[in-house]
C-alpha cells in the first residue's frame, strides 16, 4: 500500500451495521509512501497514526503538480 499526502484512507467496519471511517492523510512517515500515515479523521477531526490493515484502502487524488495519467504522444503534423 502506498499513499501521498492528501489521499483519503477508508477503513471498512469489522462489525455489521457500524459505519466505515475515512480520513485525509496529512503526513507520511516514509518517503516511499508506505505506512504508517498520520490521518485526520473526518468524523472527529483528530489526527492519529494509522497502520492500515486488510480492511482499509486508499483513494488516490490527483495532487497539485502531478502530471496526471500518462498520455500517448501526439501524432506528427
Amino acid at each position: 500500500m502506498r499513499a501521498s499526502v492528501g489521499d483519503r484512507v477508508i477503513v471498512e467496519s469489522a462489525t455489521t451495521g457500524q459505519p466505515r471511517r475515512d480520513g485525509e492523510i496529512v503526513a507520511l512517515h516514509h518517503p516511499d509512501g508506505t505506512p504508517p500515515y498520520d490521518v485526520r479523521w473526518s468524523d472527529t477531526g483528530r489526527v492519529t497514526v494509522v497502520f492500515p490493515g486488510p480492511d482499509a484502502h486508499i483513494h488516490h487524488f490527483a495532487h497539485h503538480g502531478d502530471p496526471g495519467p500518462e498520455q500517448p504522444p501526439a501524432p506528427p503534423r
